[in-house]
């Protein structure tokens, strides 16, 4: 039992040393970017009742919950997602807003992956942005633009953001005549890529063979905004037009951020939150499979909650966009020197905290530990090179030499 007691649970790990002050550091510059685009931070709970995060809503799915009672038997959980938490929270506090509102959040959030996701993480770091009460579009091209900045100063060169279009699929739905569950089905094939699937469940359905098409040709409707503007001629129901439309204006608009470099188009890319009502977004870098950032439009969320708001929100995936860094050898921009560990023999306290506080005084780190008797000084740098840290070490007369 002892032995068990120093390893964590299935799921979670501890990060420490090196990794911990990178991903901390990488935290501070994502968090700077939010901050600069004019969004003010909020804390939710780490746990909140059920019902914030109900099949209704359409977020996480039951079985995926960590799921516990208080001492009234409420059932609570813990959060498998932050935009649910932010939008109640934004519901009850900014309910009468009359301009838009912005709130970027950081913490940890818990999915029980099933052993099917083995190796994938039960506990995550995300940090993330929503913005209330302006549905444009040009808001949209505003959270892309921030999207792609945020992931600049983590600093990342090489990625790509694909956007797709809720609505557009929602139309052709409409179109069909589908039900929500034959709906959620095709989402899920077409999410896929499975062109067998889908002609399968097609072919069962009394439909228009051009709208079948239509459906058939969602797997490969991705690529430059080109691909977007033949789907402009897919289809004449007007929701669908709309969401073509909308996508082409904020093609547009991306021009005047300068990021159009970094974005393509997806119309098959349909996620599996289902309060997303337009645009979605996910960012993805070569090197790892998943995705970096995912967002979207939320029009009709903060409803649930007994207020009316258009919304819009992304959330960054910190723990991939680490393993991604790593993987590039992506170099973190700090924004001073290292920590400096101050090694000093009996007798040379003063000369130490001397050396200390001039270091700390020009806002860098020190770190002061009196050597062992015994011990090596190779014991004392191969520790700090574990931490990142440069040894100063101060003998008995107080003379001073980097190791």
């Amino acid at each position: 039992m002892e032995g068990k007691l120093l390893h964590t649970p299935e799921g979670v790990r501890d990060i420490y040393n090196q990794e911990c002050k990178r991903k901390l550091l990488l935290q501070e510059e994502m968090h700077r970017v939010f901050v600069n685009y004019g969004f003010h931070d909020i804390q939710t709970p780490t746990f909140e009742y059920f019902d914030i995060f109900s099949r209704e809503v359409g977020t996480t799915p039951s079985k995926d919950l960590f799921k516990f009672f208080d001492r009234e038997g409420n059932t609570l959980v813990l959060r498998p997602d932050f935009t649910p938490s932010v939008v109640r929270s934004a519901a009850k506090y900014y309910g009468d807003m009359q301009l838009p509102v912005r709130l970027c959040y950081g913490g940890s959030a818990f999915i029980n992956e099933s052993a099917v996701y083995q190796g994938r993480l039960k506990e995550t770091t995300q940090m993330g942005v929503e913005l209330f009460g302006d549905g444009s579009v040009e808001t949209d091209a505003e959270m892309i633009a921030l999207m792609a900045d945020t992931l600049k100063a983590a600093g990342l060169t090489e990625f790509q953001i694909e956007i797709g279009e809720v609505d557009f699929f929602k139309g052709l739905l409409d179109e069909a005549g589908f039900s929500e569950e034959e709906g959620d089905n095709l989402r899920t094939l077409i999410s896929q890529k499975s062109f067998f699937g889908i002609d399968e469940m097609l072919s069962a359905k009394s439909i228009d063979d051009d709208l079948k098409k239509v459906f058939m040709q969602l797997t490969e409707a991705f690529g430059s905004v080109e691909k977007i503007r033949e789907a402009r001629q897919w289809t004449k129901n007007p929701r669908s037009v709309s969401a073509i439309d909308r996508l082409l204006k904020l093609y547009d608009i991306l021009k005047a951020y300068d990021c159009r470099q970094y974005v393509s188009f997806d119309l098959g890319m349909l996620s599996k939150y289902k309060y997303y009502t337009g645009i979605i977004f996910k960012a993805y870098t070569y090197g790892i499979g998943q995705a970096l950032a995912t967002g979207g439009r939320y029009d009709n969320l903060m409803q649930y909650f007994g207020k009316a708001s258009p919304a819009i929100g992304f959330v960054v995936f910190v723990d991939h966009l680490m393993s991604a860094i790593d993987r590039q050898k992506t170099p973190l921009t700090d924004a001073g020197e290292s920590e400096t560990l101050i090694v000093y023999e009996k007798g040379a306290l003063t000369a130490a905290i001397g050396y200390a506080r001039k270091l700390r005084g020009e806002n860098r780190t020190a770190a002061m530990v009196l050597r062992q008797s015994g011990k090596n000084l190779s014991d004392y740098a191969a520790q700090a090179q574990n931490m990142g840290a440069r040894v100063l070490y101060i003998n008995e007369t107080g003379e001073s030499r980097e190791l």
